[in-house]
């Protein structure tokens, strides 16, 4: 434990020293992170946090949760690699399992590393199965730091490629503080179905969130995906769902499209999928599939030691029923969250989202205010020993994405502490 408790001063100099700039952190005075067990974290003195960002909605299943680390490290003992030119039990019993949850009929999995690299190969399939170069997107939204994937996405802070692929075209997302959802969905339909009118030949697929994290907690009408999947159809074009924050739970189901009622032609996978280790899969029918045919690998995707604890993840939210954990305790933090909307209607304008994907979106009276807010928010929960995050398109959204093996009491101390921190700001 020594060789990583160096202080929180040295860890900073010499990420300002080895890392790139573009690499940040949250905090005017940030903890190391030394230590995890199950909803909490422990920094270099031994201070306790309980975690409500699950590392970005990675450790669904709590860290260093022992019924999957166990799993880990016995197969870290017994194999630790090869790739798929080779035959192996644990890659193909994943992928058997992914078609055994997934909805509909996507039954095909390609297994990779990153919610990037699932996304990239998503598209790349999207292509060739329809012979068509161009991509929709909603605006806000965030699928990736590649190349391909950077260019499908909506937020302009991580659009830092100055040379991306032109063959993209935004539409408004279905969400707008100003218009009702019914209405703010009929206008991203409408701007869908004038994309596919003029360049229907040419698309490839629409890519979209489910549910929106990095953009702010953004949920659209449950008629939204229905009427825009069918547009799509008709032009011949495919749907890609990006589950890669949503998937395994998050929001109360197993997978965020089940709220919708809409299967897509291609799904994208990640994050909570390895509760920490690396892990990401795209999939899809076996039609669909069938378009990717040309030889292909993955020197780490599916490797043994991930594919063991993907499937030590999936045991693990069966046995303990997580995606309907996360139904009902993400009831209790939306009405707490909105109950102290009501207490302080000038700080938060907005509490939303599904399960344990909530976001509650801050205002301020000027310009950055709201901005400034959140950070202010951030650094005085975290001083008192809770991890929250932050997203939106303003970075004003308090984002709650906690492991969803917390206790109900975990909710009510962070929801009395927030009360407090508010209660000094308002």
């Amino acid at each position: 434990m020594e060789d990583y408790t160096i202080g929180r001063e040295a860890v900073a100099a010499k990420r300002r020293r080895y890392f790139y700039p573009c690499t940040q952190h949250f905090y005017r005075n940030a903890p190391q992170i030394v230590q995890g067990e199950m909803q909490y974290l422990y920094d270099e003195n031994g201070k306790k946090y309980t975690d409500f960002f699950a590392g970005v909605s990675v450790v669904a299943c709590g860290h260093c949760n022992p019924a999957i680390t166990s799993a880990t490290i016995a197969q870290l003992q017994r194999l630790q690699h090869t790739t798929t030119i080779y035959l192996t039990q644990p890659n193909v019993d994943l992928a058997e399992r992914l078609a055994e949850i997934l909805p509909g009929n996507l039954r095909r999995s390609f297994f990779v590393n990153s919610g990037s690299e699932a996304n990239e190969g998503a598209m790349l399939l999207a292509r060739r199965h329809t012979g068509r170069k161009g991509f929709i997107a909603l605006e806000s939204g965030l699928h990736g730091r590649t190349n391909l994937t950077m260019s499908v996405t909506g937020l302009p802070m991580w659009r830092t490629d100055p040379y991306l692929d032109p063959d993209v075209r935004f539409i408004r997302r279905p969400y707008d503080p100003e218009l009702g959802s019914e209405e703010a969905a009929a206008r991203s339909l409408a701007d869908l179905e004038r994309v596919l009118a003029e360049h229907g030949d040419s698309i490839a697929a629409m890519i979209a969130e489910p549910i929106q994290g990095n953009g702010g907690m953004i949920m659209p009408h449950e008629s939204y995906f229905r009427e825009a999947a069918e547009l799509l159809r008709r032009h011949g074009a495919l749907l890609i769902f990006d589950e890669i924050q949503t998937g395994f739970g998050r929001t109360g189901r197993m997978f965020a499209m089940e709220h919708f009622g809409v299967v897509p032609d291609i799904v994208s996978m990640a994050k909570a999928l390895g509760n920490g280790v690396p892990v990401a899969a795209f999939a899809a029918s076996d039609e669909v599939a069938a378009s990717l045919n040309s030889p292909s690998a993955s020197t780490f995707g599916g490797n043994p030691v991930s594919a063991i604890t993907a499937l030590a993840v999936l045991d693990y939210m069966a046995d303990q029923r997580l995606p309907e954990r996360a139904e009902r305790l993400g009831a209790k933090l939306k009405e707490g969250l909105a109950g102290l909307k009501e207490r302080y209607p000038g700080l938060i304008r907005d509490v939303r989202g599904a399960g344990l994907m909530l976001g509650a979106e801050l205002g301020g009276a000027e310009a950055g205010e709201a901005a400034e807010l959140t950070d202010e928010v951030l650094e005085r929960m975290k001083d008192r020993g809770f991890i929250i995050g932050k997203n939106g398109t303003g970075r004003n959204v308090l984002a709650f994405q906690p492991p969803l093996i917390l206790a109900e009491a975990d909710i009510q101390d962070m929801l009395k502490t927030l009360d407090s921190v508010l209660a000094e700001l308002a």
